[in-house]
């Protein structure tokens, strides 16, 4: 059954599905589509071409979207206080946003026009990502972090808290720091993904081999071509094809 408060105001030609509950004065916008069980708690503000899958969750004081974006945030992603996603002024940039599944946003991030997230990514309090800026899946990023702008960060990327990356991040890796380095491979988050040991020890092998004195692209390259391992293969395309 769908709970509206009646202090929220919902524009003309906005979807909303029949069990959504929306908390006391919201805004949501014309072309905004709310799909079941998505629940917004108070002071939520929803604009622009907007589509939000299934059972997300919006917090309080969050702002999504203006009159000239374009965002799809994915299935079962919840999304805290004081979040802001999309940028209000006028910009000749992208301003299509993509926020994955299973994602959660902490307090006070921001993600600026032309993010693509991937899904099981933990963004967490006061992270800005600013423009064009790529994370694939199951990318941790601590608070108080920054991504600039047009950078991408491999899969299974840890971030450490109070970071500054100003540079593409490889697949599985531990970076930290202002301008943040890589401090070596994401061995915990290798064991929680990968259930052959076998891989782990191969991706450190590699690791080595092209990132250990500097980004080795050509030989990156070489290994992306040749190795049939799934994993390898992300890895050492990404480094071949890198801003490092």
């Amino acid at each position: 059954m769908q709970k509206i408060h009646p202090t929220t105001i919902i524009e003309a030609g906005a979807t909303i599905a029949p069990d959504v509950t929306v908390g006391p004065f919201c805004f949501i916008g014309k072309d905004v589509v709310l799909q079941a069980g998505c629940t917004l708690e108070s002071n939520i503000i929803l604009k622009g071409k907007l589509q939000i899958d299934e059972d997300v969750k919006i917090f309080s004081f969050a702002v999504i979207g203006s009159e000239e974006s374009e965002i799809h945030i994915g299935a079962k992603t919840h999304i805290r206080e004081f979040v802001q996603i999309g940028t209000q002024e006028t910009t000749n940039e992208s301003r299509k946003i993509t926020i994955g599944a299973n994602n959660f946003l902490m307090g006070y991030v921001q993600i600026f026009d032309g993010v693509t997230l991937g899904d099981f990514c933990i963004i967490t309090n006061a992270v800005r990502l600013h423009e064009n800026v790529t994370c694939e899946e199951r990318v941790i990023i601590g608070g108080l972090s920054t991504v600039e702008a047009n950078n991408k960060i491999g899969t299974g990327v840890m971030i450490g808290g109070a970071s500054v990356v100003g540079s593409d991040i490889p697949p599985f890796m531990l970076v930290e720091g202002n301008k943040a380095t890589i401090k070596g491979l994401n061995v915990i988050g290798l064991r929680r993904r990968l259930e052959n040991r076998g891989d782990i020890e191969e991706i450190k092998s590699v690791f080595k081999q092209i990132l250990g004195d500097g980004a080795d692209k050509i030989l990156a390259q070489e290994i992306a071509d040749t190795n049939p391992n799934e994993f390898i293969q992300r890895l050492s395309s990404f480094v071949a094809s890198s801003n490092l």
